[in-house]
């Protein structure tokens, strides 16, 4: 860890630090890691790591989940910083509170270092809620059944790597995996999700926020 002064970041609504607090939580369910703040003007990007290959070789998709936020006064800051630093934060905070100090501490974590495009996003049609649903909650399932009672580290990457690393009927080659991130992070409602391809990303997109995934062995 090493220690960096940022200023705080200010809201335009109270709301969006309980959108944030909430999609924190979710995320420190899954990992309890880190979470990446790329403030660009007036907006705030906040990445979570869902999923990530951990051994060499290892198939599982590099998986993030992404909230976009308004600031009230614009921003430059970039920094990757522990969850538990930014909810202990949040949870000091009053509800007509807008502002979030950004922890001192920082993290190294090799997700953070590998950016999604910009541009260049072809569409590739739309996938149903309830479809991703039963896709994340059938992995689930399924992963629960494969691992023993104590498994160790190899079984259980080994289990995530074989179901999240397969791909979704109908999606164009997007990974089961992306039904889990946008599941266990609160993104799926009773609509659509817009899918969109870039090389070797993908992208889930709706009202709630993005899922990013990059296909490939290795980070």
């Amino acid at each position: 860890m090493s220690d960096v002064l940022t200023q705080p970041l200010q809201f335009t609504d109270p709301r969006d630090l309980a959108d944030l607090r909430t999609f924190a939580t979710r995320a420190r369910s899954i990992d309890d890691g880190a979470i990446r703040l790329q403030a660009a003007g007036p907006v705030l990007a906040a990445y979570v790591c869902v999923l990530r290959p951990r051994l060499l070789g290892e198939s599982t998709p590099t998986i993030l989940g992404l909230r976009t936020m308004a600031l009230a006064q614009p921003a430059d800051t970039d920094v990757t910083v522990p969850l538990s630093a930014v909810l202990d934060r949040l949870a000091r905070a009053g509800e007509t509170d807008v502002e979030l100090p950004v922890p001192p501490m920082t993290v190294s974590e090799s997700w953070a270092g590998i950016g999604a495009p910009r541009a260049g996003w072809e569409p590739l049609g739309t996938l149903r809620d309830t479809a991703l649903r039963d896709a994340a909650e059938a992995g689930i399932r399924e992963i629960a059944a494969i691992i023993p009672d104590k498994p160790g580290a190899l079984i259980v990457n080994n289990a995530r790597a074989t179901v999240w690393g397969r791909e979704l009927p109908d999606a164009g080659g997007l990974p089961a995996g992306a039904a889990f991130a946008a599941l266990t992070l609160g993104f799926l409602a009773d609509g659509d999700q817009r899918l969109f391809r870039a090389g070797r990303w993908f992208r889930l997109s709706g009202t709630r926020g993005h899922v990013l995934v990059r296909t490939g062995s290795g980070l």
